[in-house]
């Protein structure tokens, strides 16, 4: 959707906050602030804080989770019944993950910080609204992957999911902090995309690995 100006200006410096202090945290005269705008044109493009917390998540989710239901379209090819290795669906999340960072370096860390923050208790509204906005987009991928990985219970391929993405999240959000500790560590630099390709094994094997009911003795 084609934004005016004065409404990415002030996208930019929610984003920006958002990212940096948290949802409840950041005021609407922090924002208008930041943004050089009254008010009044916050609420004329947003409605309010909650859709200008909606219309940041989306500028990210909307274009990832695009690439991913367009991957696995063509990959099917018209089939309904074909077969994708969790291999190649991590890879296409990762290409996602690519298009999203194209043309700001910075987008990725940006999206993954939002995107935790999406998790906290008083963000059940932008939780059920990412849900009912992309989960038909995500539910052919999330099928295809259900169908490769290691047979399990449906609340253990819940919280593999979300093992898998806390990982992403720790990684893209601390890119910077993770590249400097290596170039200290090591002298090497890394890029963004070398990074992308060397999770997809880890991922996969998480998701790969057979279920096992054997819980740590209580203490």
């Amino acid at each position: 959707m084609q934004r005016s100006k004065t409404a990415n200006q002030i996208l930019k410096a929610a984003e920006a906050l958002f990212s940096e202090q948290g949802f409840p945290e950041t005021t609407m005269r922090q924002i208008t602030a930041a943004a050089d705008v009254n008010l009044a044109a916050v609420n004329y493009h947003f409605g309010s804080k909650q859709g200008l917390i909606e219309a940041v998540s989306e500028k990210y989710l909307s274009p990832f989770c695009d690439y991913i239901e367009n991957a696995v379209v063509e990959r099917l090819g018209g089939s309904s019944d074909k077969t994708v290795t969790s291999n190649e669906l991590m890879e296409m999340v990762m290409r996602a993950l690519l298009e999203v960072r194209q043309g700001n370096a910075h987008a990725l860390s940006m999206f993954m910080r939002l995107l935790d923050l999406s998790y906290m208790k008083s963000q059940t509204v932008l939780r059920e609204y990412m849900f009912h906005q992309y989960h038909e987009k995500l539910e052919r991928f999330l099928t295809l992957l259900r169908d490769d990985v290691s047979p399990m219970e449906d609340d253990e391929f819940f919280w593999r999911l979300h093992f898998l993405m806390g990982s992403m999240v720790f990684t893209l959000s601390n890119f910077q902090t993770l590249a400097s500790i290596e170039k200290n560590e090591f002298d090497k630099e890394v890029e963004i995309e070398n990074v992308l390709h060397r999770m997809i094994p880890v991922l996969t094997a998480g998701l790969q690995a057979r279920s096992d009911k054997t819980y740590f003795c209580r203490l």
